[in-house]
């Protein structure tokens, strides 16, 4: 089985650009990659695929020399970023969904960095050992358990995190004989059959008031100034805290459910039908009950429960 863990980065002003740099140049590779594949499709009628774009990379590295400073495989990746990003595409053509052509990237919207092959002798200690980027200062806040295979550099809001899948084997927890179903709500954020009652902490509408007065100030500021980009980010920090409330939420509460229960049922909710209430739409975004299904379900596989 797959686990991610996700540390947090204290990079040096050096580090920083090389970063800023690096991502600057795959968003362009994947912006002429996107325009290669439109411009032989509609020119020449030809669909193009990963493995043809991807051997173009050793001839666009002795064109181009600043990509031999970035991570050859690095490169691999953000054409397989486009593949799948066609792959998708195509996907929902064809169950009749909303298509959703892939777009070019704009500025600050290309975030990471994937290296495919991480290696347990990247970690150094305090230090993390990326390749053609340096050593960088890593919080390692819990101790990582099996066989490290991809390394992500994700840049979130002004903060750099480190993203590293391992595999390793699953560890199934002793029975517990015990059973339980759990009704959602709004009013108590979840209610077992055993009348336990998980509060609704509405995070959304506890911070409301200050996420209206920041989109205020977005919306006053002029389009492409410091002041405007200043805004734009404080208001994404107030969002990513909200989250980070539900999730951490969301985690403890699915916590203890696998750890009492071998079978966890949920009710089936139309959500999609249920936000069409506009009274209640927003608590029942802010509730966020999706994200407490899917972390108890990978929770229970792991320990062996259902």
């Amino acid at each position: 089985m797959i686990r991610t863990y996700k540390f947090k980065l204290v990079p040096t002003i050096e580090h920083i650009q090389t970063i800023e740099w690096s991502l600057d140049m795959c968003r362009w590779l994947y912006n002429s990659m996107l325009e290669q594949r439109r411009f032989a499709y509609k020119r020449r009628g030809l669909s193009l695929n990963y493995h043809q774009q991807a051997t173009e990379l050793p001839s666009l590295k002795k064109e181009i020399s600043a990509f031999k400073q970035i991570y050859s495989q690095v490169l691999q990746q953000v054409v397989k970023r486009l593949d799948l990003a066609f792959q998708h595409f195509f996907r929902r053509v064809k169950r009749g969904e909303k298509p959703g052509f892939p777009r070019f990237q704009g500025k600050n919207r290309f975030d990471s960095l994937i290296y495919p092959q991480a290696k347990p002798s990247m970690f150094q200690g305090k230090f993390l050992c990326v390749p053609k980027i340096g050593d960088i200062r890593i919080k390692i806040h819990r101790q990582m358990e099996g066989i490290p295979k991809t390394l992500t550099i994700k840049r979130k809001n002004g903060r750099y995190y480190a993203m590293v899948t391992c595999e390793m084997e699953p560890s199934p927890m002793k029975p517990s004989g015990k059973r339980v179903g759990i009704d959602l709500g709004v009013k108590h954020f979840a209610v077992t059959s055993g009348n336990e009652f998980f509060p609704a902490m509405h995070f959304l509408e506890k911070r409301l008031r200050k996420i209206k007065r920041l989109q205020r100030m977005v919306s006053r500021r002029k389009k492409g100034s410091n002041r405007r980009r200043k805004a734009v980010a404080l208001l994404a920090k107030a969002h990513e805290r909200v989250a980070n409330q539900r999730k951490d939420l969301a985690h403890q509460i699915s916590r203890s459910l696998v750890d009492r229960y071998d079978l966890i049922v949920f009710e089936k909710l139309n959500v999609k039908g249920m936000v069409k209430n506009r009274p209640l739409a927003k608590k029942i975004t802010d509730a966020a009950w999706r994200q407490l299904i899917d972390f108890t379900t990978y929770k229970a596989e792991w320990a062996g429960r259902k």
